[in-house]
């Protein structure tokens, strides 16, 4: 897991105050990183177009023009001038190595965007849309500077935003970055050091961005056992029970020693599946929602699920019923909406009455409302980077695919959350673990991403 951070202002000022680093010198790291990007993907000569803002995140664009000049043609457009002391002083010693300030975009081998920071609030000016529209159209290797132009702090793009091959983001990772509408501009994602090493720049954080090293399937360890050694997963079904099946196969797959589809209807399961119209006793954690209805009586629901002291995964139909207020009321309870079973969640809970695109706005404000309100709950809120949170811990998921935007794919996830439940996990350690089994196994189905079934998922889980 990596350090995670709404911005780096403080740790930039740590620099300063601790350190003795003043402002230039982090500069000039920076600078270095994004000249040391070029080096490694052009040859010497090659043309390198670099387009400056007026504040420090164009001077750190201006002071890579400056170390590239000599080895490669270098462009530098600058369409708003320099304004902050440090621009201008980058732009003196530029100039003072013979750069000249380019008037127009030309065709160049890398383009480098260095036009507005992390910084952005408001949406950006006609001429500056148009701008960065020209650049994308550019046939060149792209490289952001700290994030690409347009994004702001909570990772939305105002309206457009520079579409990087590659962002090198300065000093550590910031959260905006990896905001489900940010993936489609940032690319590959790298940390430029600023004079100092990691561990003396950045500071603790709450929040952590997961790995693939990250994931530790439940492998067996034990050779003295049996399928009772490895928990037993009750998953109800109810009006769709093909729901409750996809996410009982995947449990199964992911090392659940006993699964069992509950209804009281005669439905076909798959032979290796157990079925029953009761709760079997020695059941270990319960999984409920996917494909349950609405219908579902007050006495069965309560007989089946509230009078019992299990940990539970809540997925799909019950975001949408009043008996979700009474399941937060558990102390082991992982719940996994979409963004729209969100927005019915926060309503149902009186926290906000909001609509699906202003939670994608802003995913971790409403994640961290819905955690301040029920602080023992463990939220996974899906989408393109799944953020996962508890209490004030909070961790997203970069790894997942547009593979995975399919119907069935997240009763497999909830069956996978289940079943490590069901082997004794704590809820936030099976919440996080089942996210990255989800993600890391759509990487390993090898179709086109459009036709991943959830049978294949399901499949991959025995490749981890």
């Amino acid at each position: 897991m990596k350090n995670l951070y709404e911005n780096v202002g403080f740790l930039d000022q740590k620099c300063y105050q601790t350190y003795n680093l003043p402002e230039d010198i982090l500069m000039e790291h920076a600078a270095a990183a994004l000249s040391e990007a070029v080096k490694k993907r052009v040859d010497e000569g090659a043309k390198i177009l670099i387009v400056a803002g007026p504040g420090n995140n164009g001077g750190d664009g201006v002071a890579c023009a400056r170390q590239l000049l000599g080895e490669y043609e270098v462009g530098l457009l600058m369409p708003y001038g320099a304004k902050s002391e440090m621009c201008k002083k980058q732009l003196d010693r530029f100039l003072a190595c013979g750069g000249e300030v380019s008037d127009d975009i030309d065709e160049a081998d890398i383009v480098i965007d260095a036009l507005f920071g992390s910084g952005l609030a408001k949406p950006l000016k006609d001429d500056a849309v148009h701008l960065i529209h020209r650049l994308n159209q550019t046939n060149a290797f792209k490289i952001a500077c700290d994030i690409p132009s347009g994004i702001d702090i909570k990772g939305n793009p105002l309206p457009i935003a520079f579409e990087a091959d590659l962002t090198i983001t300065m000093g550590a990772l910031k959260a905006a970055l990896f905001m489900d509408h940010a993936k489609d501009y940032v690319g590959e994602v790298e940390v430029a050091d600023l004079g100092v090493s990691k561990k003396l720049y950045e500071s603790e954080s709450l929040w952590k961005l997961l790995e693939m090293s990250d994931l530790l399937p439940p492998y067996r360890d034990r050779k003295d056992s049996n399928k009772g050694n490895y928990g037993h997963l009750s998953v109800i079904a109810g009006e769709k029970e093909g729901a409750a099946i996809m996410a009982a196969l995947s449990a199964l797959r992911f090392g659940t020693g006993l699964v069992t589809v509950v209804t009281y209807e005669k439905i076909h399961v798959p032979y290796e599946l157990m079925h029953s119209s009761s709760l079997p006793p020695k059941t270990t954690a319960l999984a409920v929602g996917m494909g349950l209805g609405l219908e579902y009586s007050d006495e069965d629901f309560e007989r089946l699920v509230l009078n019992r002291d299990l940990p539970i995964v809540i997925d799909a139909d019950l975001f949408y019923s009043q008996k979700i207020l009474q399941l937060l009321q558990k102390p082991k309870i992982v719940l996994t909406p979409h963004p729209k079973e969100f927005s019915s969640l926060l309503k149902m809970c009186a926290i906000a009455q909001v609509s699906v695109d202003e939670i994608q706005k802003d995913r971790i404000g409403f994640v961290q409302k819905f955690c301040e309100a029920y602080p023992e709950a463990v939220l996974l809120l899906k989408g393109a980077n799944p953020i996962i949170a508890k209490g004030d811990q909070l961790f997203v998921n970069p790894l997942g695919s547009n593979a995975l935007a399919k119907g069935g794919s997240g009763d497999v996830l909830t069956g996978l959350i289940g079943a490590l439940l069901a082997q004794g996990y704590d809820p936030l350690d099976a919440a996080i673990q089942g996210s990255l089994a989800h993600a890391v196994a759509s990487q390993k189905v090898d179709v086109a991403n459009y036709a991943l079934r959830p049978s294949d998922l399901i499949e991959a889980i025995g490749d981890l």
